[in-house]
């Protein structure tokens, strides 16, 4: 466990170098959330009544996304990994004494860590600022803000571990481009990227609520923001952590699997 610490810290560093870039996506996201809560606001104008979200509580939650976008984005991949999975660089990884699994996990973890903590308090902070219902609003009580944090980690592990299922299906693939694009368009439309579940057809919501992708930013967006009650947090949570093992067993078991299959060619 030490030996994968040491690793998450190193990477969560490295990470950690990247100012100008995060000062150009912080820009970005701001300036998107802002597009995001316009164009909501002309659909809220015309029939308030017909919103499964208050704008306020609909703000909050996109000005969330914003913040913690580099989180629980799918398509932050770590290409590296990727393209050593392809070219057979993988096997220089093998000579190490650890769990190739659990040290992808912890640089995963790490990178997204590393390029949120850069991002989400100038993004935060610029949005509380705003007058309601159009800002982010802070209004939450110290047992809501333990829920989210603990829903925040169990979203990480989720994230993490989907990005790391997809990586083990290289093993099995000739090219895992298409893979890729299916598993981005399937979290962002079941996940609540593209708009919230609440405005999804019920049918359809109900379907998206028992995937894994709505145990993404869903869940603790929703319930910082108080669109989940916390009745409900325990059974979404719960969700949440079945997801998470799920995945990384499925991925473990795969990548174990693919690396007994590999065939590594060279003199």
């Amino acid at each position: 466990m030490r030996k994968y610490w040491s690793f998450f810290r190193m990477r969560l560093m490295a990470g950690l170098q990247y100012r100008a870039a995060a000062l150009a996506g912080m820009s970005t996201q701001f300036v998107w959330g802002a597009m995001e809560i316009l164009l909501y606001r002309a659909f809220w104008l015309e029939h308030p009544e017909r919103f499964p979200m208050g704008m306020e509580v609909l703000s909050s939650y996109i000005w969330l996304q914003q913040a913690f976008l580099s989180l629980f984005a799918v398509w932050n991949w770590e290409f590296d990994i990727l393209e050593s999975v392809k070219t057979g660089a993988v096997s220089y990884e093998l000579l190490r004494p650890t769990d190739i699994y659990s040290m992808w996990m912890a640089r995963s973890i790490a990178n997204r860590l590393a390029r949120a903590a850069l991002r989400m308090v100038p993004v935060i902070l610029l949005a509380s600022l705003l007058p309601a219902p159009w800002g982010l609003r802070l209004r939450i009580s110290p047992v809501s803000f333990g829920v989210f944090l603990l829903s925040m980690i169990l979203m990480v592990l989720v994230v993490c571990a989907y990005s790391l299922f997809v990586y083990s299906l290289t093993f099995y693939l000739t090219d895992p481009n298409g893979i890729m694009v299916l598993s981005v368009a399937a979290a962002d439309l079941l996940g609540g990227a593209i708009v919230p579940l609440p405005f999804l057809p019920e049918g359809f919501r109900k379907f998206a609520e028992l995937t894994p992708f709505a145990s993404m930013q869903n869940v603790p967006l929703r319930i910082f923001s108080g669109d989940i009650p916390l009745s409900k947090a325990p059974a979404v949570m719960g969700l949440q952590l079945f997801w998470a093992a799920a995945l990384i067993f499925a991925g473990y078991l795969l990548t174990r699997n693919g690396l007994r299959r590999a065939v590594i060619l060279g003199g």
